[in-house]
């Protein structure tokens, strides 16, 4: 498969002042394929929506580098930073706060296109008009303005406005989770027919794990900044290694009353510990079960323990059993 995106030893940090660093996202080592769906899952404050603002540009990494089709993008020159813009674009959570209430739904959709200096007028116009019926909407939407519209309806547009300027990639930041669930499966089978009809490639960050097994070919679960496992969306669900993909998976509903009723709940034990001056070790290792003194101590890298999944753990095997006869050292 063909890399569209590789993010190389990409970190961001906050700094708070005095000598507090929040470490938002940490080391990740990404690779991206051209026509795929990346999904990014984790509980809230894991860094998922920041990796997503990083691999946009809209933050700047604190360490390393990202590379589109091979060639390095520096996020901090702004013509690069122009120049990735026009492949890459981002659908963001809230339809509500990311729509400019002063401009119409027209305007809105076509200011890339302005930006990007794309077309002349007239064919703006049109381009608009067909962007609304690619998404579901009318070309009579065109003059109206965000408040007139739901909160479905609001996320077509700006589905409608990252479309406008023919993206390669598109990151969708939790963009069901302020809809209804009676609208929800209709973005995503949206998300879906527009990724077939375009050629697009998507990272998907989310925190409900069905959807996430739906729309994705692959899934990577992060944990405070950490990408812990990285696996193929029917692999990751089949053969979970990480202690906490385990607990996060087994936390999701079986829409079986007897099933669900039997199942065997993981419950993780302890607080998630401040991203703030994080210590070293494992992230996980104080709410891990399976924790040794060396995951207090030594951070473990993504070893590749089944063909294609990554885990990051010090004493996972391929079975899933946890032992420091695993430990390599």
């Amino acid at each position: 498969m063909e890399k569209l995106i590789t993010l190389d030893h990409i970190s961001k940090h906050f700094y708070l002042g005095g000598k507090q660093t929040l470490v938002a996202v940490n080391d990740v080592n990404l690779d991206i394929y051209k026509g795929e769906t990346l999904g990014v899952v984790g509980e809230s404050g894991c860094g998922k929506s920041t990796l997503g603002r990083v691999v946009m540009g809209i933050y700047h990494p604190t360490k390393g580098k990202l590379y589109y089709r091979g060639k390095e993008v520096n996020l901090r020159h702004t013509g690069d930073r122009y120049r990735y813009s026009e492949k890459a674009q981002i659908i963001f959570q809230d339809p509500y706060a990311s729509l400019d209430p002063r401009m119409t739904v027209g305007t809105i959709i076509a200011e890339g296109m302005e930006i990007h200096n794309m077309y002349d007028k007239e064919t703006r116009q049109k381009r608009v008009y067909e962007l609304l019926e690619t998404v579901g909407l009318n070309r009579e939407h065109a003059n109206r303005f965000p408040h007139e519209f739901s909160g479905g309806q609001r996320q077509r547009i700006g589905i409608a406005r990252a479309l406008a300027i023919n993206p390669e990639f598109i990151v969708c930041d939790e963009p069901i989770s302020a809809l209804d669930v009676s609208i929800q499966s209709q973005i995503i089978n949206l998300l879906k027919n527009l990724q077939k009809k375009f050629g697009l490639t998507y990272m998907f960050i989310a925190h409900d794990l069905n959807i996430v097994k739906y729309i994705s070919d692959r899934i990577a679960v992060m944990y405070l900044g950490n990408i812990v496992e990285l696996a193929d969306s029917d692999e990751i669900y089949a053969h979970t290694l990480h202690p906490y993909s385990r607990a996060l998976l087994a936390s999701v509903p079986i829409p079986d009353p007897d099933r669900e009723a039997h199942k065997k709940a993981a419950v993780i034990k302890g607080d998630v510990p401040s991203p703030i001056n994080p210590k070293p070790g494992c992230p996980f290792a104080n709410r891990c079960p399976y924790a040794q003194d060396v995951c207090r101590t030594v951070s473990p890298k993504l070893r590749e323990l089944r063909p294609n999944h990554l885990v990051s753990c010090h004493l996972a095997d391929a079975e899933g059993r946890y032992s420091m006869s695993n430990y390599k050292g």
